[in-house]
């Protein structure tokens, strides 16, 4: 890569270079408020001044903890001006999990609204390493007392947005953006600025996006696929996006005629909930493009594009590795995920380490020839780096398989992790958590089907010798110390685990037993989580 490609393949100069051709061009809508490109760049900028000014440098870590909002995307590039590395966070974690990723990150400032300080607050004396919190007020209670100093977001923003430049190249660090832990802790993934502009130019060209198309970006901004795959995509072609607060089903046809969207994107169970819904006679009359994701039922995709219009794109994506497999607008194949994107290699190999022919299963295994394209390492990490790397390919941990034309197939995840709603979840760390309860003597976490096909999170535990606990209480137990998504929908109290020799639990077997008479069902018996 050119020393020129190097400086400009960043993605705030992508922003600058937007904001030279299109100016005072609508590029982002919140609610009924509407930001140009001109106002995006120039709110970026007085965040990296105030930032600065503060003390943040380059490679300095800042976490952010927030829901979708305008202000999450200011500081998303005022970071990269700054040469900064965000740290996203999943507004539902807590506790433990909370803590040791703000640690592990090396976190030194964190950016909240004033709604998540009672999970943060609580942390803060664990945290040595984070220096300050700026906080967003939004229930207009002032700026609130914590443990570390605190800092009010408009005094962040009030300056002259007047910067010291930092030399930024696109093998630098923007983001540590955490995956689903497996058999441990989540990891961080560590990612360069060229990463997030790879994934727009493979999706620019699957889905031939323009500047006249709008996008739709109702997922959580705190995931990759809000913030990489649409929003730099959108940014890239010129286009606008419309961010949403969250996934409602019930207003998502509304917002997509209402703002002329012409693409948007679907994880795990959105369309069948899209699809349950009361058909309309003008479910056809709408905007809608295209849609792209992953994770849906196979046997969704004919009636749903009937129904509705839309051209279904399915791809394979992992937070380290991008989207090395994408259906096109002009290749696809209904229910695969694709062939390989541009400048991707993937191979599928057995448990020996051979590779394997069509329609036989194997892991699938990811490499790319373009620099700066995957992840750099998992922060802090080297040894499960040096594991997932081995060979010189990445190992996904996933299994599948690919016909005799190319086309490549999800079977079931190798990893120890379950997915509900679009959220990866640890079993580790579920696990973690119950077994923490005085009453159980040790448990596994599994993935049930559910109703929308896909996984609803199950815990099978055992009890030490003399105790008794109700399924009840153990869920009350565990919501103020999980995010609400991971709390269990279904618990099965057994004698015994199944085991190995070795005395590893056999959760294969629990999986094919799967939801038998003595499972207690959460929702069954009303139980309301609180969030």
């Amino acid at each position: 890569m050119s020393d020129s490609l190097a400086e400009t393949r960043v993605i705030h100069r992508l922003l600058e270079k937007q904001v030279e051709k299109n100016g005072d061009r609508t590029f982002l809508l919140f609610k009924d408020k509407s930001y140009s490109f001109w106002e995006l760049n120039e709110m970026a900028g007085r965040l990296a001044t105030g930032l600065q000014q503060w003390g943040i440098r380059k490679g300095d870590k800042v976490a952010i903890v927030m829901e979708n909002c305008p202000e999450f995307l200011f500081l998303v590039f005022g970071l990269c001006k700054l040469g900064a590395v965000e740290v996203p966070i999943n507004t539902a974690h807590k506790g433990d999990l909370l803590t040791y990723m703000l640690d592990k990150t090396d976190s030194r400032l964190i950016v909240t609204d004033s709604k998540f300080l009672d999970r943060i607050n609580p942390v803060l004396s664990r945290l040595p390493k984070v220096e300050g919190v700026v906080v967003m007020d939004t229930t207009g209670e002032g700026t609130p007392r914590l443990e570390r100093p605190v800092v009010d977001f408009e005094s962040i923003v009030h300056n002259d947005g007047v910067y010291k430049v930092e030399n930024v190249l696109c093998s630098d660090p923007f983001v540590i953006m955490f995956t689903s832990g497996t058999t441990g802790p989540s990891k961080g993934s560590l990612l360069p600025h060229n990463y997030a502009l790879f994934i727009a130019d493979v999706l620019l060209e699957c889905c031939e996006f323009t500047e006249e198309d709008c996008f739709y970006n109702m997922l959580p901004l705190f995931h990759a696929h809000a913030q990489y795959i649409i929003t730099i995509s959108a940014l890239m072609c010129g286009a606008k996006m419309v961010l949403g607060q969250r996934f409602s089903a019930s207003n998502f046809w509304d917002d997509i005629r209402r703002y002329g969207c012409t693409e948007s994107s679907y994880l795990g169970a959105i369309l069948p909930i899209l699809y349950k819904a009361e058909p309309k006679p003008d479910d056809r009359d709408n905007p809608l493009r295209v849609m792209i994701g992953g994770g849906a039922p196979k046997d969704i995709y004919e009636p749903f594009e009937k129904r509705f219009g839309v051209t279904l794109i399915e791809g394979y994506g992992l937070s380290e590795v991008g989207l090395p497999l994408m259906n096109t607008l002009r290749r696809r194949k209904a229910g695969s995920m694709g062939q390989p994107s541009r400048g991707f290699q993937v191979r599928l190999i057995n448990d020996d380490g051979l590779e394997v022919g069509p329609n036989a299963v194997g892991e699938f295994l990811v490499r790319n020839n373009y620099p700066y394209s995957l992840h750099l390492e998992y922060y802090n990490d080297a040894e499960r780096t040096v594991e997932a790397w081995r060979d010189l390919w990445f190992h996904t941990g996933d299994y599948g398989y690919h016909d005799a034309e190319g086309y490549f197939y999800f079977v079931d995840r190798k990893k120890d992790y379950l997915r509900r709603r679009g959220e990866n979840i640890s079993s580790h760390e579920v696990e973690k958590v119950v077994n923490s309860h005085p009453a159980v003597l040790e448990s596994a976490a599994i993935a049930a089907k559910s109703e929308l096909g896909e996984d609803e999170v199950m815990i099978c535990l055992t009890l030490r010798e003399g105790q008794t606990l109700k399924p009840e209480d153990l869920i009350h137990y565990c919501e103020p110390l999980m995010a609400y998504f991971m709390v269990p929908r279904y618990v099965r109290i057994m004698k015994e685990l199944p085991k190995t020799p070795t005395q590893r639990v056999e959760k294969y077997k629990l999986r094919e037993e799967g939801i038998t008479l003595d499972t207690w069902d959460r929702e069954k018996v009303g139980y309301k989580l609180k969030r």
